[in-house]
């Protein structure tokens, strides 16, 4: 008799269990499925949505790395949308797991203060572009040519081929001069001659060796004139308008003209002198 009674219980029990874990298996593996369904199906339309946005940014002429950086940032996006969404269809709460993404997300924040300061520099210099690659500037204490514009920092090549890196913040947190940001720029030079030279030979002399030089354009046409009385020369200023790329070569070149052209026509230039005039006391 009791035999009998603990095999039934027993197979119930076991007929319990069963059906309980057949109820389970039925709600939480569709979750499952589901969730799993979400994660593969989501991360193919988040790739296929970054795919897309990338040709868009680049049929539109958006600079290369502004165009990585949007596509990883909606890349991101979607997928931290596509977990929440996988996490929830499991039964779990996502109001608290985005409270705890929020809360990270601000602690990471305040740890890298800086490098937010330098990311978001980096976008600003990215967007409104006030420089590009090959062009020479000043920024942040420096003067090099930009190799490369970075989401953090900027890199720069001196003219003495010296790399520099510099954290974006130093420089949008200052000014930015651009040399070579337009086509054209304007040679100052300034050349002294003595006082007891002919000006006006002096200053023909001056603008014969800029409409010899090819370089040098007509329009605007160059100044020559005279510019100030020096403690020993009467200084000319000479501004001639050059393309930008012959800056340096025009300076160089017309330095050294003058000087020889100066010469050949005995035309001097003067340069600091001192007097000394020695007294000698007679012995009485």
């Amino acid at each position: 008799m009791i035999p009998a009674l603990l095999q039934s219980v027993a197979t119930s029990f076991d007929s319990s269990v069963g059906d309980r874990m057949l109820a389970y298996l039925a709600e939480y593996g569709l979750r499952v499925v589901a969730a799993i369904l979400i994660l593969v199906v989501g991360l193919w339309l988040a790739r296929k949505v970054q795919t897309l946005s990338v040709a868009a940014l680049e049929k539109r002429g958006t600079d290369a790395t502004l165009v990585g950086f949007l596509s990883s940032l909606v890349y991101g996006a979607f997928v931290v949308f596509i977990v929440i969404a996988a996490v929830g269809k499991l039964g779990v709460q996502t109001t608290s797991f985005v409270a705890v993404i929020g809360a990270a997300g601000l602690a990471v924040g305040l740890a890298l203060q800086g490098s937010l300061s330098n990311f978001a520099s980096g976008v600003l210099l990215i967007i409104f572009k006030p420089f590009k690659a090959g062009d020479l500037i000043k920024a942040g204490g420096e003067t090099g040519t930009v190799v490369v514009v970075g989401i953090l920092t900027t890199e720069l090549k001196t003219p003495d081929n010296v790399q520099i890196i510099m954290p974006n913040s130093a420089v949008m947190g200052g000014s930015i001069t651009n040399i070579f940001a337009h086509p054209t720029r304007r040679v100052d030079m300034t050349v002294g001659v003595g006082y007891g030279d002919d000006l006006n030979k002096a200053k023909q002399v001056i603008e014969r060796l800029l409409a010899e030089d090819d370089r040098v354009l007509k329009d605007p046409p160059a100044v020559v004139a005279v510019a100030n009385l020096g403690d020993s020369s009467v200084d000319f200023v000479v501004r001639p308008w050059v393309n930008s790329s012959d800056y340096f070569g025009v300076k160089f070149d017309f330095t050294k003209a003058v000087k020889e052209a100066f010469d050949a026509e005995g035309i001097s230039i003067p340069f600091p002198q001192r007097d000394v005039h020695v007294f000698t006391e007679s012995g009485s």
